[in-house]
């Protein structure tokens, strides 16, 4: 719903406002900031009107003796229980605000507050008394929140572009996260591209005080490594069509109109099947990509007949929008609102249609984001049901497939799944699921760079912070379960939720996520493994919990294609910026790569020698992005 920022330490007059600045466009508004009263601390807010678009709404708010102060971004959708709870308790509201009901409960509770939330946010409290920030990002990540502290200076925002406001901060580079983002196309949190950034992870807060983190914690984690729920699968489904329409019926909580996205995959028509199941007599605005005229392109299905179907089944509008997108004019301006480098096209089609929601008076925007992560719904789920056929075979034998599998053209989609399914099957359990993420192997991209670089980059490795997550889960022992949980901990937050929120919160646009409802999500972990992944079905139990609501031949569609098509574009329409962008001249000054390596890349992928189109495209967005962001 906004933008936040912020700061504690010794700083330069008007940097509150230069940081605001920055990140204008996610608060269009209205914008304000509150300063102590040693000028130690200051909280900066650009205000997105969606629940009490009154002047009482506006943001820095405080408490009854303004003593304490708070700046929040998202939405607190249980918060209307805990007002009425809070009031009977004796607090005093000026605002129908969902934020004010922050300041309340830290008053009554302080940080155990966070127990009792339900919502996409990160906020900041700032307590006078105490001379102390409290800052929070949601559970799942939703909602972005990037930090630095440097000597007494401590300072966060929505976005990295407004924290290099501040001179303080080196703008010295991470080569551990660039590994990570060549490796996966995405880095894990807390790791961002720069030494001295950092992103809050999902489910964590910190206290800060004297410019420096005093505490961080986790106060939430995705509770894998429970007992199952023991159910039959008739009352599996009813537990989650009960749990998606409340989830729903709780992020329809809105003082302006909600529209929604409408791909045609199964987690958006859900999402706006539930809608229509909530309000039957009202016709929400939706939102699909017309593309492709219908046909298949890199092994996958186009979305628009299927959105169209579903439109008509629901009778709601649905709004086609035409790619008119000139990515070589427009790749900078989507790099720079992303923040970090991005290597899918993926974001494209979520910026074209909030641009277009915005232009017809559309703030709030329900997406089907996350229901692959918490369901089961990526190939590479399918992936892992077919080891159970080939990983008891000994290391010689998995040795001879992954030789094999490597020896099979990446050039038609069907020969380079079979091809990944076996790459990594030489690895132990643990690091095969890990590799199941990668795009590229880890040696290929070692050899990409500089000397200098692979120094710095030490024996550093991509599967270190990946096993990490999986130590906070050892009493999971199901695969699937494993997986999803690597899912949700960073893919989704670090890759999805990431340029979702940026490029919407670029137009002005909040995006709302109901299956990533923590109540929801609560119920999936204790799902029977056999219920999400049946044989090579995905999402069974979801999929059967919608057949009362969408037809068929929706739910059982093939997946859709979910941006545009790189490989094809990379070969015709983006050849002449790849040579550009990644020139000798370029690759030199910037002194992080090899040119001689990364152009063997390029021949090797363009003579079909290897499937790098996405490495490619991610070396691309990193040289842009540096020049943005450092040069």
């Amino acid at each position: 719903m906004c933008g936040i920022c912020g700061y504690q330490g010794a700083f330069q007059n008007g940097l509150i406002q230069k940081m605001m600045g920055r990140i204008a466009h996610r608060g269009p508004d209205d914008q304000a900031f509150y300063e102590g009263p040693a000028k130690n601390v200051a909280l900066g807010h650009t205000r997105l009107s969606i629940i009490d678009l009154s002047a009482e709404g506006r943001q820095p708010l405080k408490n009854e003796t303004g003593s304490v102060f708070i700046v929040c971004n998202g939405e607190i959708y249980n918060y209307q229980s805990l007002r009425s709870e809070l009031i009977n308790k004796g607090h005093t509201f000026t605002s129908q605000s969902d934020s004010e009901v922050l300041i309340h409960l830290y008053e009554e509770e302080g940080p155990a507050m966070l127990s009792r939330l339900n919502g996409i946010f990160a906020f900041a409290i700032y307590d006078e008394q105490k001379d102390e920030l409290f800052c929070v990002r949601d559970h799942l990540g939703v909602k972005p929140f990037y930090y630095s502290q440097v000597n007494d200076f401590f300072i966060f925002s929505s976005e990295l572009k407004s924290i290099l406001c501040a001179p303080q901060i080196p703008r010295e580079i991470n080569f551990s996260a660039i590994h990570n983002y060549l490796t996966f196309l995405w880095s894990p949190s807390p790791a961002t591209m720069l030494k001295h950034v950092f992103k809050l992870e999902p489910g964590f807060a910190m206290i800060v005080k004297n410019g420096k983190i005093q505490r961080q914690w986790r106060y939430w984690d995705i509770p894998y490594g429970q007992r199952d729920l023991i159910l039959s699968e008739s009352d599996c489904v009813r537990q989650v069509q009960d749990s998606v329409y409340e989830a729903v019926k709780r992020q329809l909580v809105s003082d302006v109109p909600v529209g929604a996205f409408l791909s045609g995959g199964l987690d958006s028509s859900a999402v706006v099947a539930m809608m229509k199941k909530i309000n039957p007599t009202e016709r929400p605005k939706c939102y699909t990509i017309a593309y492709g005229g219908g046909k298949k392109y890199e092994g996958f299905v186009n979305d628009l007949p299927y959105a169209r179907q579903v439109a008509r089944h629901l009778d709601v509008d649905l709004q086609e929008i035409v790619i008119d997108f000139d990515i070589v004019k427009n790749l900078e301006k989507l790099i720079y609102h992303l923040d970090e480098p991005q290597a899918d096209l993926a974001p494209i089609n979520i910026m074209l249609i909030c641009e277009a929601a915005k232009q017809q008076g559309m703030k709030v925007l329900l997406s089907g984001a996350g229901g692959d992560d918490i369901f089961s719904g990526y190939r590479r789920h399918a992936a892992l049901y077919l080891e159970r056929y080939w990983a008891w075979l000994p290391h010689g034998f998995r040795l001879a497939l992954q030789s094999g599998a490597g020896q099979l053209p990446v050039k038609w989609p069907t020969a380079r799944r079979a091809r990944k399914l076996f790459e990594y099957a030489s690895l132990d359990a643990r690091e095969r699921l890990i590799a199941s993420f990668f795009w590229l192997n880890q040696d290929r991209v070692r050899e990409l760079y500089t000397d200098e670089a692979r120094q710095a980059l030490g024996d550093y490795n991509a599967f270190a912070p990946m096993l990490q997550h999986l130590s906070a889960i050892p009493g999971e022992k199901n695969r699937l379960n494993q997986m999803l949980y690597l899912e949700s901990k960073t893919f989704l937050p670090d890759h999805n939720l990431n340029y979702t929120d940026k490029v919407s919160m670029a137009s002005g646009i909040e995006v709302r996520v109901p299956l990533l409802d923590i109540e929801l999500v609560e119920l999936c972990t204790r799902i029977p493994p056999q219920f999400k992944q049946n044989a090579m079905v995905g999402k069974y139990i979801f999929k059967k919990a919608m057949e009362p609501y969408l037809p068929h031949g929706v739910i059982y569609r093939p997946k859709g294609a979910i941006a545009a098509p790189l490989r094809t574009w990379l070969a015709h329409d983006l050849k002449e910026l790849v040579h550009d962008t990644l020139s000798a001249e370029r690759i030199n000054k910037r002194g992080w790569f090899n040119q001689k390596a990364v152009q063997r890349l390029i021949e090797d992928n363009e003579a079909n020698r290897v499937d790098a189109a996405y490495t490619i495209w991610a070396l691309v967005s990193l040289e842009i992005w540096a020049s943005l962001f450092l040069d």
